[in-house]
């Protein structure tokens, strides 16, 4: 048997000492490839064959983190960008609530570039018939012998010499194992084998698949969705004291995009100034809201007057409206006008149901825009003739 046909020289050892011992002097010897092999881990094993620290942890760390980076990106484009949608008032950039699928994704990648990057890169599988398969020493690894290699790599082995110089260093027994037969390129009957064998696999797991979701509907613990404890809306419920399944928002909980109103005096609220400029699109929107709301008891000027000059309420109502046009109310303060719309004054309920916060800004720049109107001076009515 030539040198070329040879995959490797092994040398059994006795005990892991004698191997260890014996490592060194065979590095020395020989430039071929060594490697080990024994029932179980040798400490410092790796440092005396000279080989190199795993790459699996830095794959895995680079990988999961761009599972982590990928994921935040995915999520951020859904959710943020490509279909934009605000859920329980979070920003459409909520990150926390991007952690569980971004940890799910970094575990993913993290996990297939262990075990692919073992297989495919560190162990070059697929390769079935690995030369030490065959060997005599197998069994004895696999119980209690230790087993030093070394290895031809693609290089010329000069068996005779690695012979003696394994029996020199402690080896008990000396095996030579044959390198594998060259293969050649699989037959396209293989691949088509192959394909219709996951093909069949692939038919037969969906199969039963199906027929075991109808058989067993409601297997524990995959309860059917529906089985669950609920509450449909309007539906009673014992659970609680009043009886309704719905519950009411808690107490102080405020809704998106508003700020609660705490003042309680109407002197409280005379500091507060219209927030909204008075172009002629807040004016138009005001009127509408002003005819909508405010003109059914204010009347169509602010007055409280019909155009007939009777009052807008008859004495049935038992309510005076305030007319809007007077110097007492002209003089109230924006913020004093504001405060009454949102709390009521005398019959006058409030309109914060009714109207938003801007809605009834717009309003009041309308009634002040009235106001000017029915009490303007001498200086509006030049400014209106130019």
């Amino acid at each position: 048997m030539s040198s070329r046909e040879v995959f490797s020289v092994l040398g059994i050892f006795d005990s892991p000492h004698v191997l260890m011992k014996a490592i060194p002097t065979v590095r020395a010897g020989v430039a071929a490839k060594l490697e080990a092999y024994t029932p179980y881990p040798v400490h410092g094993l790796d440092e005396a064959l000279g080989l190199r620290k795993s790459p699996i942890a830095g794959m895995v760390l680079v990988m999961g983190v761009l599972g982590a980076v990928a994921a935040l990106g995915l999520e951020f484009w859904t959710s943020g960008v490509d279909y934009p949608q605000v859920t329980a008032g979070k920003p459409c950039f909520s990150w926390e609530a991007f952690i569980p699928i971004m940890f799910e994704v970094t575990v993913l990648f993290a996990a297939f570039t262990a075990g692919l990057g073992m297989l495919l890169l560190l162990n070059r599988l697929p390769f079935f018939r690995h030369p030490m398969l065959m060997s005599k020493s197998m069994p004895l690894i696999t119980r209690d012998k230790f087993v030093l290699a070394v290895e031809s790599d693609e290089c010329t082995l000069d068996v005779d010499d690695i012979f003696g110089l394994l029996q020199e260093s402690g080896a008990a027994a000396v095996e030579i194992v044959e390198a594998p037969a060259v293969q050649g390129p699989s037959s396209p009957k293989f691949f088509i084998g192959v394909l219709i064998a996951i093909a069949f696999s692939c038919v037969v797991a969906g199969c039963a698949t199906y027929w075991a979701m109808k058989l067993f509907p409601k297997t524990v613990p995959m309860a059917h969705m529906l089985d669950q404890p609920r509450l449909n809306s309007q539906q009673e419920n014992n659970f609680f004291k009043d009886g309704s399944g719905m519950r009411m928002p808690v107490d102080g909980t405020v809704s998106r995009s508003s700020l609660p109103y705490n003042l309680q005096e109407q002197e409280e609220a005379e500091a507060l100034v219209n927030p909204l400029p008075r172009t002629s699109e807040v004016l138009k929107q005001g009127q509408r809201l002003f005819n909508d709301y405010c003109s059914v008891c204010h009347g169509i000027r602010g007055d409280g007057l019909l155009e007939d000059g009777s009052r807008t309420l008859t004495p049935a109502y038992e309510a005076n409206p305030a007319n809007l046009l007077s110097k007492s109310i002209v003089d109230l303060s924006d913020g004093s006008m504001y405060h009454v719309l949102v709390k009521g004054k005398n019959l006058m309920p409030s309109y914060a149901p009714d109207l938003t916060g801007d809605e009834r800004w717009m309003a009041l720049h309308y009634v002040r825009v009235l106001q000017r109107a029915f009490n303007a001076t001498d200086e509006d009515v030049a400014s209106a003739e130019k």
